[in-house]
Order: C-alpha cells, then sequence, then structure tokens
C-alpha cells in the first residue's frame, strides 16, 4: 500500500547533496517547512491562472520543491539535532497547509463544494496516521493516493485541464487511503 511512497529512500538520496550544503549553511528545518509551503502556494497560483497545458512544467517543478522540502525539513532536523515536538508540530502543520495551498489552485477551475471536499478527503489520511500514532502504532505513510500520488494527479489537472475528473479522483483516493490505514491501524493496535 506505499505506492510512490515507496521511491522516498531513492528520493532522500538523491537530496543528500542539497541535505549537506543546507546542514552546513546552517538552514533552519522550519524554514525548508515555510519554503515547502511556499512551493504549494506558487503551484496553486499557476494551476489557477495559467492555461493547460502550459501550467504543467510550472506546477510539476514547484510541486517537485514542495516534496524535497517536506523531506528534506526532517533530514535536516535530524541531521543538526534539532528534532523534537515543536518541530514536528511545526511539520505536520506545514504539511497540512501546503496540501491545501496546492488545492486552492482549483478555486478557479471547478466548483467550490468540489475543491472543499477533495481539500478534506486529502488531509484525511495524515490525521489518520496521526491519530494512530497517538495511539502507540507506528506512523503510517503512503497508500493509493498519499501526498506524491496528489501532487502528481495535480500534473495531471495542470496538463490536461480536467480540473473536476481529477479533483474527484483526489477525493476519492484520498477517502479510500484513510479508510485503507484505519483497517491497517484497527489491526496493528489489537494486537
Amino acid at each position: 500500500m506505499n505506492g510512490l511512497y515507496a521511491l522516498k529512500p531513492w528520493y532522500a538520496s538523491r537530496l543528500a547533496g542539497v541535505r549537506g550544503v543546507l546542514v552546513r549553511r546552517g538552514v533552519s528545518p522550519d524554514a525548508l517547512t515555510a519554503a515547502g509551503a511556499g512551493c504549494a502556494a506558487g503551484a496553486a497560483a499557476a494551476l489557477a491562472f495559467l492555461p493547460a497545458p502550459l501550467a504543467a512544467l510550472p506546477v510539476a517543478v514547484l510541486l517537485a520543491a514542495r516534496l524535497a522540502c517536506a523531506n528534506l525539513d526532517g533530514a535536516v532536523a535530524r541531521d543538526t539535532g534539532r528534532t523534537g515536538p515543536r518541530g514536528a508540530l511545526h511539520n505536520e502543520l506545514g504539511d497540512r497547509v501546503a496540501d491545501l495551498l496546492v488545492l486552492a489552485g482549483f478555486l478557479t477551475l471547478a466548483p467550490l463544494w468540489l475543491v472543499a471536499v477533495a481539500g478534506l478527503a486529502a488531509t484525511l489520511p495524515s490525521w489518520v496516521s496521526l491519530a494512530g500514532a497517538a495511539a502507540g502504532a507506528p506512523r503510517l505513510n503512503g497508500g493509493p493516493v498519499g501526498k506524491t500520488e496528489r501532487c502528481l494527479l495535480v500534473v495531471v489537472a495542470a496538463a490536461s485541464g480536467w480540473a473536476v475528473p481529477v479533483l474527484a479522483v483526489l477525493a476519492a483516493g484520498s477517502a479510500l487511503t484513510a479508510l485503507l490505514r484505519l483497517a491497517r491501524l484497527r489491526k496493528e493496535l489489537a494486537r
């Protein structure tokens, strides 16, 4: 059930040089979290105001940078001994804000109710994982429509102009991901 999340170790290894530079320069993990949210906002603006397929390249680049920041903030925190509850809080809130910012780019392309449903659904897998971790289970990631897959779906919308179908797939897939994580957590916590 890991989906594209299975590529995270490979992606992290590609970012090792960047991570080293950031550590040497003393870049704060919180600054990387904020940069990820900024990239998400930029991707949303490109999606909202550039026509398909012209929006595809800037959206793809900005979402790749958003995923890089999401990977690097935790890695830099670990490398510099700056991990802790406050950083974890900032990381989780930053990821949820970035998710919602990206989806806000659809506000000019799709009905408000559908954007709102997709936004709610997109946050459900993370809330389920966080609730499971709070209950003592391991943190679950990935799934049929996790963070990486949501970014890919947004790029598809930017390239094709199919905002409504993509939002429907994103919402349904995110809800399915949350349900699958919940089922795994229930089994894990029953042990």
